[in-house]
This record gives C-alpha cells, structure tokens and sequence, in this order.
C-alpha cells in the first residue's frame, strides 16, 4: 500500500459533510479555519485497528481550533487477505497503525503547507500547527514494550508523538470506528 493509495483509494468521512476526496478534506479543512482566521488551529493525524483476525485501519485527520473544539475526517484503510496475514501479531498491527499515520501525515502536511504558500501570497494565510502524530500506545498495559519503537518512527518521519494518555486522534477518534 502507497502514500498515493492512503490518499486517492476511497474516501474521507466526515461527520458533518459526508464522504469527500483528498482534495475536499483540503478545501474543508481551510474553509473551516477561514471560518475564524484570528485563531490558531492544531493538525493532527492518528490511527487504531481492531484486534482482529481482519482488521482494518481507521485513520483520522483532526483540526481543533484550539478552545472552541473540532473536525475530523475518517478513512478505513482494508487490505487484502494476503497483505491481511502480517498482522496476525498485535505489534505488526501497531507499526501499520503507526506507519498510515506518517504517510497520511507527510502527505497533508506537504498540501497544507503549499495551499498556506499561496495563501499568503494572497494575505490570506491562516495559522496552524500540525506537530504531532497520535499513537495507539502507552506505558501501560501490553503496547508498553513498544513505546520507544513507535516514538522512534513517529519522529524519525518529523513528527513528535503523542501517547497514551495523550492520543486522542487515535485512541478516542480513529477507535471509535473500529
């Protein structure tokens, strides 16, 4: 599975507008800062997996407008039976988890950052972070002996990790669809 499949194979849910390509989670994601240009908003990309003997990934992209709540798009990430087989280990479910949140990261923080370009060309440019990646791990419990793994990759991709406690993007939002 490519960076290129995470972002043009199917389609975002949103809650609000329904399904949307790549390219409308772009368009809402500035019309919704546009919304309130005064404000700064906070980016954020996570991922979880059923444990199952087929998961799927629920990865979700998160704009808070910091204070006064959010958006979040959802795509489901399915893969074939074969591809399927790798992730009858609990911790090759992790890494994948880990690994969509970093292609979908990169990916949107590239677009964000050349839509923002033009934007400012224009003086309309809006302020927003997008620092972190959310991880379905933390020091508790079963995932605490891959922390350090998963932090690892997150930052090695330009990212700081966020994890348990701290995940939301993936332990409240992407889990809520598993």
């Amino acid at each position: 599975m490519t960076e290129d499949s995470i972002i043009s194979n199917g389609k975002f849910f949103s809650p609000s507008k329904g399904d949307l390509s790549f390219d409308q989670v772009i368009k809402e994601i500035f019309s919704y800062m546009q919304e309130a240009p005064e404000l700064v908003y906070e980016i954020v990309v996570g991922c979880d997996s059923p444990s199952s003997d087929k998961p799927f990934f629920p990865i979700a992209i998160v704009v808070l407008r910091t204070g006064f709540g959010g958006r979040f798009f959802l795509k489901k990430m399915h893969y074939d039976d074969n591809f399927l087989k790798r992730f009858v280990n609990w911790k090759n479910r992790i890494l994948q988890e880990v690994y969509l949140s970093c292609e979908l990261a990169l990916s949107l923080r590239e677009v964000l950052e050349k839509e923002n370009t033009i934007r400012q060309a224009q003086g309309k440019s809006l302020k927003y972070q997008f620092e972190y990646i959310h991880a379905d791990v933390g020091e508790r419990g079963k995932t605490k002996e891959m922390v350090k793994e998963v932090v690892g990759l997150i930052k090695s991709n330009g990212f700081e990790p966020k994890i348990k406690p701290y995940s939301f993007a993936a332990t409240v939002v992407a889990d809520r669809y598993t």
